[in-house]
């Protein structure tokens, strides 16, 4: 059984369809990539899994439950972890405070002038910032950290809820090549280990073909294609559309014919 099943989705502005009646599923320890073109509806049905969009048509599933009309907070008190193409943590906090106000979040404790965030949960919160390396850092201000540790911290603060579903939103933008493939071999390592579901929008197509177990692929709105990396690579709508359009999508056409 899929632990998320979309079918079909659709969102308009006005009258244009954003997104067009697709349909995907998504398995417990399984990553699956969301990409395609500008435009292709990509962002908005990520929004639309986590709640920070409507759906005008169609079912998103997780594990049975209808996520269609709920609030991004009740998603992510069902299991949904997410993270931002702009990291997104308290610079004013530690890093292990950061974690420890996600845990409070996920808890649905409330934050009380006479009790200390620093007091709640510091041991699952350090062993949250174990599972990603930043153990060692956690009572470092986030404000002084390196942009790819600032992402792990992120990645600590989206599995507090111990999330069957993560939504990786551009996870890699802004990182070098070799960060870039640390925290992806670091969220490969934690699906396994947590039998969880990624899904994950990306341009890096390096990335894409190197840590997807499965890829969609959108193009104005409708699914084109669906498969394993090497079926998309070979897909003759996917060729038409990244590679069939002069230089509109010459970056994305360098990276796949390079990976």
């Amino acid at each position: 059984m899929s632990l998320l099943k979309v079918t079909g989705l659709g969102k308009s502005f006005g009258g244009v369809k954003a997104v067009d009646g697709i349909d995907f599923e998504l398995h417990a320890g399984e990553l699956l990539a969301l990409i395609g073109p500008n435009g292709a509806g990509k962002s908005t049905t990520f929004n639309m899994v986590n709640g920070q969009l409507q759906a005008n048509s169609g079912s998103i599933l997780l594990d049975g439950v209808e996520l269609v009309g709920l609030q991004p907070r009740e998603i992510w008190r069902l299991g949904v972890g997410r993270t931002f193409q702009i990291a997104e943590t308290f610079a004013s906090l530690t890093v292990v405070e950061n974690v420890q106000m996600a845990l409070l979040s996920a808890d649905r404790k409330l934050f009380s002038f006479w009790r200390k965030a620093a007091d709640y949960k510091r041991t699952q919160a350090l062993d949250l910032l174990d599972k990603v390396g930043m153990a060692e850092q956690a009572d470092r201000p986030c404000s002084v950290l390196a942009y790819g540790d600032v992402k792990r911290v992120e990645l600590a603060i989206a599995m507090a809820n111990a999330p069957k579903l993560l939504l990786m939103d551009e996870p890699t933008a802004g990182m070098a090549p070799k960060e870039r493939n640390e925290l992806m071999a670091l969220t490969k390592k934690l699906v396994v280990e947590r039998n969880m579901a990624v899904l994950f929008t990306e341009h890096s197509m390096d990335v894409v073909f190197a840590y997807a177990d499965r890829m969609i692929v959108l193009a104005r709105g409708r699914l084109i294609a669906q498969g394993r990396p090497e079926e998309i690579r070979a897909h003759p709508k996917v060729q038409e559309v990244y590679f069939g359009s002069g230089k509109t999508f010459e970056k994305e056409r360098k990276q796949m014919e390079s990976v």
